[in-house]
């Protein structure tokens, strides 16, 4: 059997064999073994230095699939003994808060909402509260929910479980207009309780910004809404209690860690996310974290008209487009994906705003949003549409439009098939948010039967999370922990998310590890301690904490 490696300009594949050869007969001999013998006899796994020789040359096909699974398991115990590691770290050292909140006020909040909150909206609530109550070890819990489906009522009734117990807490969101939403939302249900926010921005003016760092200080805040501004010096929070991120994939561990370490004490960190995580993940991902997840969306949510339109019904698509604007109506027009390179991305996008301005809606106010924008830009392209100055928004795949527009009936994607079902579903969860029926018209040339399958499962599903799994089933995974969703590397290099028995096993191994060398002093664990931290430096930016 024969390696097949990638090349570069001047080297031959010969050339790349006979160094390879060359490297394992040299060195081969000095790798250490980082597993414990007990653990090699546990998981039935071959040596390390035998799994890198035959991953290169192996014997047969069978050694192949063996040195893979070594190297894989390897690689995945590595991650979970990080992950595990720090879950102990601060469940042991880490001394939290016992909020001590008013039930009589937290149900009255609850009763004298202009809706009912759904079932699992008060799980969630249940599960948040008692991580509170319970103080220490501090919360860390991921509220997972499609859009729509009620994450901001489960944050704010935390929220107001804390100030009830004189406690403040802090909400920290990727935009500005996302931050003003939240404040606005808090204002509408929280306005005729005592209860006080404030807004801080990079756009916040400086006499607003002194009074508001001011009551902060003070500990008259209840609540402090913002942005990236939350975490800069000056920001005191003196009673923080509960710190809260939305959109939290949106943000590095140094910012998240940050905001937690606003007060003097551990806050409970509560992290929102709308993008579902499909379960057989939730342990690999986020195994250092409690998920809570609203798996329903509130009664009379509006299901989303979503069909598949070919290439040649493209300027059908945009007569339907014009016709909802002049029904009052807004609309998305997502550009494709070239491929994972911003500067391209923009290039299209730009493009495409300037083809749609001039030859198909001349008449129409067009906007463009795409990653290279600076924040501010971007803020005030969303006010522009959320404000209904702007008919249609052009936006790249790589900018996340997290802004309400009730008005907004139309998404049109092109280049559908480019996405995953997941990124999809997240551009489908933009419209439907109004009184007005809404559509998502996926435009494709695609041919092939397997992207078809995909486009179709989204035609046929508004599930989020069945739509999650599907798509693990259908790509990849690669674009799973890849440039699109995780960072700029891949964390897993050569397992992979479907090696579902490794995962368990390597987190049984990691837990037995822990369990009897919780502080990994014993000689034996030197070579895991060695690989886990390797493993973190690399990938430190894209897991939870």
């Amino acid at each position: 059997m024969t390696p097949v490696y990638r090349l570069t300009r001047g080297m031959t594949a010969r050339n790349l064999r006979s160094l390879t050869w060359r490297a394992l007969e040299q060195f081969l001999g000095g790798i250490a073994e980082p597993m414990p013998r007990d653990t090699l006899a546990r998981t039935r796994l071959i040596g390390l230095g035998q799994a890198i020789g035959d991953a290169h040359y192996p014997p047969d096909t069978a050694g192949a699939d063996q040195a893979r699974r070594r190297l894989a398991f390897d690689e995945i115990m590595a991650f979970q003994m990080a992950i595990l590691g720090r879950r102990r770290h601060r469940e042991r050292d880490v001394a939290g808060t016992a909020v001590q909140y008013s039930g009589a006020a937290v149900d009255g909040f609850l009763s004298e909402l202009p809706f009912t909150p759904t079932k699992a909206q008060v799980r969630c609530i249940g599960e948040a509260l008692s991580d509170m109550a319970r103080g220490t070890p501090p919360m860390s819990r991921l509220l997972q929910g499609e859009v729509g489906s009620g994450k901001t009522l489960v944050a704010l009734t935390a929220i107001l479980a804390a100030a009830s117990d004189h406690r403040q807490s802090a909400l920290m969101a990727p935009t500005e207009v996302l931050a003003e939403q939240h404040f606005v939302t808090v204002g509408r249900l929280l306005g005729t309780r005592p209860f006080t926010v404030g807004l801080l921005t990079g756009s916040t003016r400086a006499a607003p910004r002194r009074e508001v760092l001011r009551l902060a200080s003070e500990g008259h805040l209840d609540l402090l809404v913002g942005t990236h501004a939350l975490i800069q010096d000056g920001v005191e929070l003196p009673n923080l209690a509960l710190a809260i991120t939305d959109e939290q994939h949106r943000f590095g561990v140094a910012q998240r860690t940050a905001l937690r370490g606003a007060g003097p004490e551990q806050p409970h960190a509560l992290m929102m996310s709308a993008t579902p995580i499909p379960r057989t993940l939730q342990l690999t991902l986020y195994g250092d974290l409690d998920v809570s997840t609203i798996d329903e969306l509130p009664p009379g949510r509006q299901d989303i008209l979503t069909r598949l339109v070919p290439e040649d019904k493209r300027q059908a698509a945009y007569r339907f487009i014009r016709q909802q604007v002049e029904a009052g109506r807004q609309a998305f027009i997502i550009c494709p994906l070239v491929e994972e390179s911003e500067n391209l991305d923009v290039r299209a996008a730009t493009e495409e705003h300037q083809r749609l301005s001039n030859e198909v809606f001349p008449d129409l106010n067009l906007g463009l949003l795409h990653g290279r924008l600076s924040s501010r830009q971007k803020d005030q392209v969303m006010r522009q549409f959320r404000d209904g100055d702007l008919n249609v928004l052009v936006a790249t795949a790589v900018v996340e439009v997290g802004i309400d527009v009730p008005n907004a009936t139309v998404m049109m994607i092109d280049g559908a098939d480019r996405f995953g079902l997941a990124q999809l579903h997240q551009f489908r969860g933009r419209v439907g948010r109004g009184e007005h029926r809404s559509y998502c018209l996926l435009m494709s040339e695609a041919e092939s039967e397997r992207a078809r399958e995909r486009l179709s499962a989204l035609e046929a599903s508004g599930d989020g999370f069945k739509l999650a799994e599907i798509d693990l089933q259908m790509r990849h995974e690669g674009d799973i922990f890849g440039t699109t969703q995780s960072g700029d590397q891949t964390m897993l290099r050569i397992a992979s998310v479907f090696d579902q028995d490794l995962m368990a096993l390597a987190r049984q191994e990691a837990a037995a590890i822990l369990d009897a060398d919780p502080e990994l002093t014993d000689p034996k664990h030197a070579g895991i301690v060695a690989e886990r931290d390797r493993f973190l430096a690399r990938v430190q930016d894209n897991i939870s904490d």
